[in-house]
């Protein structure tokens, strides 16, 4: 519709004026239609500069974060990535458009359940999700080039570090339940370089390597 069309484009103008400048994430974003990936009741406000709630108790972030954090991972159309974290599918939508595959992990059956039936029907057919304990990542089809976490730790997951490959970028909110970090690792080799970004705020990652509830 027209409508969803002039609000996204305001969005990622909105987005661009805060600091996102890669042309192939910003143009991402003006393709893939948010207001899909909510519930009924915020569709209205799909299109918004804030983040939106969804299903058990998790979130779906603001748009600059959802550019941010895509333009700090540096894709290649060649990259496969790991995305811990899908939620309702809108960011793995948004990877799909600029790498070769993303293997998503979602912790909750019915997100997950959810996400893959939205990008079913966009015929989104490069990403591969599955409901499981994201901070063991996905060891079948590493070493992977990028890893975006979605949910805070206070520490990386080591499962996450080893799974990425010899030239690897891994991001994750790093701090407690309340605020947190962007943090990059960039990995040479068997050396990790740790750097510490903006702040973030995002819903805590659950499982054996991250907060126990």
């Amino acid at each position: 519709m027209a409508e969803f069309e002039i609000q996204r484009d305001r969005m990622v103008r909105e987005v661009e004026a805060r600091g996102v400048s890669d042309p192939r994430v910003l143009d991402a974003m003006r393709r893939v239609p948010r207001h899909l990936f909510v519930g009924r009741p915020f569709v209205a406000q799909a299109y918004g500069s804030f983040r939106l709630p969804s299903e058990a108790d998790q979130t779906l972030s603001q748009p600059y974060v959802v550019g941010r954090t895509t333009e700090l991972l540096e894709l290649d159309p060649q990259h496969v990535v790991l995305e811990v974290g899908s939620g309702t599918g809108y960011q793995t939508a948004i990877l799909a458009r600029l790498c070769r595959w993303v293997f998503g992990m979602e912790r909750v059956p019915s997100l997950a359940s959810a996400a893959i039936e939205r990008l079913r029907d966009l015929k989104v057919d490069n990403v591969k999700i599955q409901a499981f304990d994201g901070t063991l990542g996905w060891s079948e089809n590493a070493p992977f080039d990028r890893i975006l976490v979605t949910a805070s730790v206070g520490r990386v997951p080591p499962p996450l570090l080893e799974q990425l490959s010899p030239t690897g970028r891994l991001l994750i909110p790093e701090g407690d339940r309340t605020s947190q970090r962007l943090v990059l690792y960039t990995r040479a080799g068997r050396r990790f370089e740790r750097h510490v970004g903006e702040e973030a705020a995002f819903v805590p990652l659950i499982g054996r390597h991250g907060w126990k509830s």
